[in-house]
C-alpha cells in the first residue's frame, strides 16, 4: 500500500512546553526592550526575572567553532551543556544600528514564526537568548547534511525519480503546514531546504515570511500588491523543475529578464489565460508566446513521468488562481504512483556542515555567488504594502 504524502517516517513533531515558551518570550522581550531595560533600576523585579530567565537559557548551551558568517548573522556549532553529543546551531544575529533596538524585521519575523511553527519539515527553534553584547541568539536544530542546492550542483551525487519524490514530499508537507497556520514563506529555493542527519528536508530561513494571505511569483514581477500561498506553490514548482533538470529553470538577470524567461518557457500572460493581468502595474508584453500545454511539460521533464509532469504544470500555472494549493499538491496522484519515494535513510547525502552555516548566516533573499546566483531572485517584499 502506498504511503500517504501526509505521512512521514520521521518521529512525530513536538510542541514546546509552556515553560519553554515562557523562556523564549522572556528572552525575546529582554532583547527587544534593549536600551529601555538597561535604563531601569537594578532593583526592578521584572528586569531581574527577565535577566534570570535569559541567563538560564544561555547557560544551557556551549558555543563552539564558527560555521559561517554573513552581513546579517554569524552561525556557530554548539551543544547542550549537559549533553555534549547533542549538537545545535547557534545563530547570532548582528546588531544593526539602522533599526530600532538594533533588530531588523527579518530577525523579528524569523523568531516570531519559528516560535509558532513546530513540524518535522520546518527547522526547529529550540531557544532564544540575548548575549552580553545585546546580540540576539537563535538556537536552531543542527542540520549537518547541507542543503538541496549542494546535492543538485554536485555531479558526483546521483539521484533519480524516487529521490526527487521523497524530497518534494517533505517540502510539500512543510509548506502545507505553514499555510495551514497562515504563514507564507516567500523565499523557497534549494539553499533554504536544509538536510538533517537522517535525510529529512527542513524548510529554513523565515526572514521574509508573512502571516497574511497577501497573491504569487509572476504576479509579483508584474507588481501585484496582494498575493497568496500560490507564491510558495510557484516556488515549489521551480524547486521541482531544478531537481529534475539539475539547473535552474528560470534564472533571470533582472525582473524584466525574469518575466521574459517565464513568457518564453510557459507562454505570455493575457486576458484570455489570466483575467486581469493587463491591469497589474508592471505588466508588459512585447510579443505573445502561445501558452504551453501538457506536451511541453512531458517533453521538458521526462524524468517526472506523465503524472509528475501534470503536477508540475499545475504548480506553474501563470494565473495564481489556477495553481494548486499546497493541500491540493499533496492530494495529487503522483505521490501514490510508481516509483515510490526513497526512504529517508537511503537518500543521497553528503556532509555539509559549513554549507548549513553559510545558509543560516544569510539574510532572507540573499543568494550565493557563482553560476546559480540568479536562480533565486531578490524581490523587495518590504516595499510591497
Amino acid at each position: 500500500m502506498a504511503l500517504s504524502p501526509f505521512a512521514s517516517r520521521s518521529p512525530s513533531m513536538t510542541v514546546a512546553s509552556p515553560r519553554s515558551a515562557l523562556r523564549l518570550k522572556a528572552a525575546s522581550a529582554q532583547y527587544v526592550s534593549g536600551s529601555a531595560v538597561a535604563a531601569q533600576s537594578e532593583s526592578n523585579p521584572d528586569r531581574e526575572l527577565t535577566e534570570q530567565l535569559n541567563d538560564d537559557v544561555r547557560q544551557k548551551y556551549i558555543k563552539g567553532k564558527k560555521l559561517g558568517e554573513g552581513t546579517y548573522a554569524i552561525v556557530y556549532l554548539g551543544h547542550f551543556r549537559e549533553d555534549p553529543s547533542s549538537c545545535v546551531a547557534i545563530k547570532k544575529i548582528k546588531v544593526n544600528a539602522e533599526y530600532k533596538d538594533g533588530l531588523t524585521m527579518d530577525a523579528i519575523r524569523e523568531v516570531k514564526y519559528l516560535q509558532e511553527l513546530s513540524h518535522q519539515n520546518v527547522i526547529a527553534l529550540h531557544d532564544v537568548f540575548s548575549s552580553k553584547d545585546q546580540n540576539l541568539n537563535l538556537v536552531l536544530e543542527f542540520l549537518p547534511g547541507g542543503d538541496l542546492e549542494m546535492l543538485i550542483k554536485d555531479n558526483d551525487i546521483h539521484y533519480g525519480a524516487s529521490d526527487i519524490k521523497a524530497w518534494m514530499g517533505m517540502l510539500a508537507r512543510g509548506v502545507w503546514f505553514c499555510h495551514e497556520n497562515f504563514v507564507l514563506h516567500r523565499d523557497i529555493k534549494p539553499n533554504n531546504l536544509l538536510i538533517a542527519a537522517n535525510g529529512e528536508v527542513k524548510l529554513a530561513d523565515f526572514g521574509l515570511a508573512r502571516y497574511h494571505p497577501v497573491v504569487s511569483a509572476p504576479e509579483l514581477l508584474y507588481g501585484a500588491r496582494q498575493y497568496s500561498g500560490a507564491v510558495d506553490v510557484w516556488s515549489m514548482g521551480m524547486v521541482f523543475a531544478e531537481l529534475l533538470l539539475r539547473v535552474p529553470l528560470l534564472a533571470g538577470m533582472s525582473d524584466l529578464d525574469q518575466i521574459t524567461k517565464i513568457c518564453e518557457a510557459f507562454g505570455t500572460p493575457t486576458e484570455d489565460n489570466w483575467p486581469g493581468v493587463t491591469q497589474l502595474p508592471n505588466y508588459v508584453a512585447d510579443k505573445t508566446v502561445p501558452l504551453q500545454g501538457r506536451e511541453f511539460f512531458l517533453r521538458q521533464f521526462p524524468t517526472a513521468g506523465p503524472v509528475g509532469a501534470d503536477l508540475l504544470m499545475s504548480m506553474c500555472a501563470l494565473d495564481p488562481r489556477k495553481r494548486r494549493t499546497a493541500l491540493q499538491v499533496l492530494q495529487h496522484s503522483w505521490w501514490t504512483t510508481d516509483p515510490q519515494p526513497t526512504k529517508n535513510e537511503d537518500l543521497p547525502r553528503k556532509s555539509g556542515t559549513k554549507k548549513m552555516g553559510d545558509d543560516l548566516a544569510r539574510r532572507g533573499g540573499e543568494t550565493d555567488d557563482g553560476p546559480f546566483k540568479h536562480a533565486a531572485r531578490q524581490l523587495d517584499f518590504g516595499a510591497m504594502k
